[in-house]
């Protein structure tokens, strides 16, 4: 089976802009760009992502990941885009909504990587702010929540930095990396989010 086999088209879903930076949902054309920026910022993401199987990288395994993203956007479960370099489209990393609910909760989780080439340059506090603008605004989402090592200090000043409040800690909330590690709880609400853009 090739690549572009996959039975069915992607789903539909907005394409968001904040400059300097535009996201979009992963497609089967991303291979390449994906693979090599993870590969190329390995040492750097698995310090606080779980570890990788060899196989994880693989063109099968990416076919996979995709239908699971296109899967869980379908189902309106989860939002999963990359994010871009405007001007030249250099693949520069991810956002993701996910555990999408509505009803009463009408809120989500969201995570967030950039290669490293790219860090600490705006990139990721745009992604960041292009998704909680369309959580907020077009789905009417009213709460958004993020886990973050304690040991990651530029991840927490950027959540810090675009709204959000440290609600707690979890004990052993992730395994990364054969460890149990800690993760401090953060959430945003849409009026707090609202009030700081109006104040801005």
């Amino acid at each position: 089976m090739s690549l572009l086999d996959l039975g069915s088209p992607p789903p539909k879903a907005p394409t968001l802009v904040a400059d300097p930076v535009w996201l979009r949902p992963i497609r089967i054309a991303d291979f390449a760009a994906w693979t090599g920026l993870r590969e190329e910022s390995r040492a750097h993401l698995t310090r606080w992502e779980p570890a990788w199987r060899p196989e994880e990288m693989t063109e099968t395994a990416f076919r996979q990941r995709v239908r699971a993203h296109w899967r869980e956007m379908r189902r309106g479960g989860a939002l999963p885009l990359i994010i871009f370099r405007r001007g030249d489209n250099k693949l520069l990393g991810a956002v993701t909504l996910s555990n999408i609910r509505y009803g009463a909760a009408r809120s989500a989780v969201v995570g967030y990587w950039i290669g490293a080439p790219y860090l600490r340059q705006g990139y990721a506090r745009a992604g960041l702010t292009a998704m909680l603008d369309y959580a907020f605004s077009a789905m009417g989402l009213n709460r958004i929540e993020a886990a973050c090592q304690p040991e990651n200090e530029p991840s927490l000043r950027l959540l810090e930095g675009v709204g959000f409040k440290c609600e707690g800690r979890a004990r052993a909330y992730l395994n990364i990396n054969d460890n149990w590690r800690d993760h401090l709880l953060y959430a945003i609400i849409a009026g707090d989010y609202r009030a700081a853009c109006e104040n801005a």
